[in-house]
């Protein structure tokens, strides 16, 4: 892995950067909920989504010819607002990337992005209880707790980790 002091390139994700992201998502998943990602369900839902550009968009922070890091944004339509947010997830950094300014260049794209849109009303993401890094990195860059608690039920017979 690449250790340059220079801040990556922010750019929108490509099909060719789908086995990276998918693996940067597995990686993600066991570091902060020690769950095991099916690589074959992660890496198809990240290439869908690359396919599908209304599901959303990735972006990817690039050094050199190295992807090192990356995001996913999805949409949620607010008739309160009569605009859509946009829920960051999928957030990981390459741990020799990491405390560098990577992730502020990738969030900083994203509100550069929503700024642009005319309907964005604003941005969302949610974050394990126990990860305090990231919360702080978060609240750092100007987000706030909102007073809503998330919950969620799967469908029976979903299937996306590892049981061993």
């Amino acid at each position: 892995m690449s250790t340059s002091t220079a801040v990556p390139v922010v750019r929108l994700a490509r099909p060719a950067d789908a086995d990276t992201i998918a693996g940067f998502n597995a990686a993600m998943a066991w570091e902060t909920e020690g769950k095991r990602l099916l690589p074959q369900v992660v890496g198809a839902g990240v290439r869908r989504l690359l396919a599908e550009p209304g599901l959303g968009f990735y972006l990817v922070a690039e050094a050199g010819s190295e992807v090192v890091a990356c995001l996913m944004v999805t949409t949620e339509w607010s008739d309160w607002r009569n605009g859509r947010f946009w829920w960051i997830q999928s957030v990981y950094v390459a741990p020799g990337w990491r405390r560098r300014g990577v992730f502020r260049a990738l969030y900083e794209h994203v509100g550069q992005a929503a700024a642009a849109a005319p309907d964005v009303c604003g941005f969302r993401l949610y974050v394990e209880h126990d990860n305090v890094a990231a919360q702080a990195t978060y609240e750092r860059l100007g987000m706030s707790r909102t007073d809503y608690l998330l919950l969620e039920q799967l469908r029976p017979g979903v299937v996306f980790l590892r049981t061993d």
